[in-house]
């Protein structure tokens, strides 16, 4: 695809980059060449530069010698530590936008029916296996009850957090399957905010997140993610037999 200049070409060629480590065309260990990077999206190297520099900034990418910069192998360590962080954040976002809840009902009404859209969407993306938008979907549900905390630190505190956590739920995805659970857990966070019931909605949260944090760190059939050997990118060949 073509990049366009609005936002910055350096904010798209992170997305776009972020988005192909996401979805498994650049598996780990796979080697980030900057030309190759710059005909790929229609733009120049500089952009592509600074966004490679952002994603080794964001521990998403590695150096590795004369190779330059590769694709970071998972760190399940680092994976848990940074979900210890958006715990907090999640579980205070959900307490005070419940806690609006409970003194505004039309605040309540509409958080329930932004909330059913996000979720309703999720649903889809899971029935249309499509690992983007699922990612997209849950990131856009949090993201949701960031906002309605009111609290305007929170989202932008989380978003550093989320570019990683991004390519690992991406990894899991198509590893393990769709999590339908984790749809249910975000309907039950809802509930309980807009039930104004800032305890339930707190308790609801923290669980979710354990269980996402768990899923991330592996699952029952295959070994945690940092154990996993780097995979090879197939050719189109491969792609197709698929």
């Amino acid at each position: 695809m073509l990049l366009t200049p609005q936002p910055s070409l350096v904010d798209q060629a992170y997305e776009a980059i972020l988005g192909e480590i996401t979805d498994g065309t650049l598996p780990p260990e796979s080697h980030l060449v900057q030309e190759a990077l710059a005909a790929r999206y229609g733009v120049s190297r500089q952009p592509i530069q600074q966004a490679l520099l952002l994603l080794r900034n964001d521990g998403i990418l590695q150096d590795a010698g004369r190779r330059g910069l590769v694709v970071a192998p998972l760190d399940t360590e680092m994976m848990q530590s940074r979900y210890q962080v958006r715990a907090a954040l999640d579980v205070l976002a959900a307490r005070l936008a419940a806690k609006i809840c409970a003194t505004s009902p039309s605040a309540a009404e509409r958080i329930r029916h932004e909330g059913e859209q996000i979720i309703e969407a999720g649903q889809q993306a899971i029935a249309a296996g499509d690992i983007k938008a699922m990612v997209a979907q849950d990131i856009a549900f949090h993201a949701f009850v960031y906002a309605a905390s009111g609290n305007a630190l929170i989202g932008p505190t989380a978003q550093v957090l989320w570019r990683y956590l991004r390519r690992v739920m991406g990894e899991v995805l198509r590893r393990a399957g769709p999590p339908t659970q984790i749809w249910q857990q975000h309907q039950r966070i809802l509930q309980a905010i807009v039930a104004g019931d800032a305890e339930a909605a707190a308790a609801h949260t923290s669980d979710h997140i354990d269980s996402a944090a768990s899923r991330l760190a592996g699952t029952p059939s295959q070994p945690p993610i940092k154990q996993q050997k780097p995979r090879k990118r197939p050719d189109d060949s491969q792609r197709r037999r698929a």
